[in-house]
């Protein structure tokens, strides 16, 4: 048995936490994993990365390992970094015989849990809402609740109807990086909880810091951007644990001397990307060490305006530089093509144009044709509808309303500028506490959500999707329309 095992923990758990990175002297371990493990109340103040929390879920893991819940566990987290939390619980309690689900809708949930197959079911409260109301999922079964980042939620609401159904003697473990959050969340739902990591006193914010907002899932193919953009004579990659280290180095060059990856203590360098989410402590031995870069997926910008001033935004290459990339390549073929002299069948073919249009227009005209032609044909109309029955507006879902200051003019603007969507397209706009519903054109809802997932309103990256009549936060007030 390893040290880490000494702490009522089954062995390969013990085993798959020490092979993260975590140790038996580590302060969070020391106090978390065997708490967990004994089936007390827990509740986290940490950085906001699920990292943080894997001594606590191997507590967890290690009483489903021994079959001592009532239940199975259902962890909550935000739907951004559902897939996160789904690596964490899969690497620390995929070798112990447990039964995981990764809840990406509610369809394949439901059956699971129906059937009593599951051990740890992890999923977003958008997932789990319609799976509470049918009494599918039912809070008196369950034998333990992680609440995970409950401030970055979308629906917090769904605690209300879920919670008060939960037997007083299950367990509940709370993680998040708000100390008024979490406080509050104890006091509603976890009695006599021991509380790690809260401090009296706020961080006192440090700097200066870069900063790359970057998705949850794009960190790795981040560093090897950042690496060519910034060009360093060293770098250091920090890390909470070691889970991505291997995908990390291979996302970089072939090992050497300037570029190194740590979990601890860094070593000077001129630049230092923090992978995750640093405390503040861990951030002022990081500034000592370089110039430091701290990657932040959405979700994350609260905590680190708290702990990081004055900061430097950096700008990855998205889509707008793909667009303009792409627009590039069309006006270079067009000047090779008139570089290269052989422009007389066209000529001969346009010259009527000449004399009844601007040569302006007559090549616009031209232009869109060509861009037309290399598009792929538009989907097919669905069965039972005809081009006059397709719906002519769609709606669209963004996860952001009233509660976190946003007005309809937000709205608009990020649509008209960002998104490049013309005013006139955008139609009636219903702004409620905790989210907001944009009428849009049918045909190109589904590009503009895309493009509009992760775009950031009122410092609050949001997550935009069609709106199909899924589940959504509760408005606790009537919404205001433009």
């Amino acid at each position: 048995m390893t040290e880490v095992g000494q702490l009522h923990l089954t062995d390969t758990i013990a085993h798959a936490l020490t092979t993260l990175g975590w140790a038996a002297d580590d302060p969070r371990v020391r106090e978390a994993a065997p708490t967990a493990a004994r089936g007390h109340n827990l509740a986290l103040v940490t950085p906001p990365s699920p990292a943080y929390s894997a001594p606590a879920l191997a507590g967890l893991g290690s009483r489903m390992a021994r079959r001592e819940l009532e239940g199975p566990a259902l962890l909550l987290c935000p739907e951004a970094e559902l897939e996160e939390w789904g690596s964490l619980a899969a690497t620390l309690l995929g070798g112990a015989d447990l039964r995981l689900e990764v809840a990406r809708g509610a369809t394949r949930a439901a059956k699971r849990v129906h059937g009593g197959t599951i051990d740890l079911l992890v999923a977003s409260p958008r997932a789990v809402a319609p799976l509470a109301a049918r009494g599918t999922l039912k809070g008196e079964r369950l034998g333990a609740v992680v609440l995970a980042g409950p401030e970055r939620w979308l629906d917090p609401d769904l605690l209300v109807s879920l919670m008060p159904d939960v037997p007083h003697d299950r367990q509940r473990i709370i993680v998040g990086s708000a100390p008024d959050r979490v406080a509050d969340l104890v006091e509603r739902y976890a009695r006599k909880a021991l509380v790690l990591g809260a401090s009296a006193e706020a961080p006192k914010a440090l700097g200066p810091v870069r900063t790359v907002a970057v998705a949850w899932n794009r960190r790795v193919p981040a560093l090897g951007e950042l690496l060519e953009m910034l060009d360093p004579t060293s770098l250091t990659v920090w890390t909470a644990d070691r889970a991505r280290h291997a995908a990390i180095a291979a996302a970089l060059p072939p090992p050497e001397e300037s570029i190194r990856l740590v979990t601890g203590d860094t070593p000077r360098a001129e630049v230092i990307v923090a992978f995750d989410v640093p405390d503040a402590q861990r951030l002022g031995q990081l500034l000592q060490a370089g110039e430091v870069v701290l990657l932040m997926p959405p979700g994350t910008e609260s905590y680190i305006e708290r702990i990081a001033a004055p900061r430097r935004p950096l700008r990855l290459a998205g889509p707008l530089d793909a667009a303009a990339d792409s627009t590039a390549q069309r006006r270079n073929a067009i000047a090779r093509g008139i570089d290269g002299g052989r422009l007389e069948q066209a000529l001969l073919t346009l010259a009527p144009l000449f004399e009844r249009y601007d040569a302006t227009a007559v090549a616009a005209a031209v232009y869109d044709l060509w861009v037309e032609a290399g598009r792929p044909p538009s989907e097919p109309v669905p069965a039972g509808l005809t081009p006059d029955t397709v719906p002519a507006t769609a709606k669209v879902f963004v996860g952001v309303g009233k509660s976190d200051g946003a007005t309809p003019n937000d709205l608009v603007a990020v649509l008209t500028r960002e998104v490049r969507v013309a005013r006139e397209k955008i139609g009636r706009i219903e702004l409620r506490d905790a989210y907001a519903l944009v009428e849009l054109p049918a045909q190109e809802a589904e590009r503009i959500a895309t493009a509009l997932n992760g775009a950031t309103i009122r410092r609050k990256r949001v997550v935009a999707r069609i709106d199909r009549g899924r589940a959504r936060p509760a408005a606790r007030a009537p919404g205001r329309t433009r």
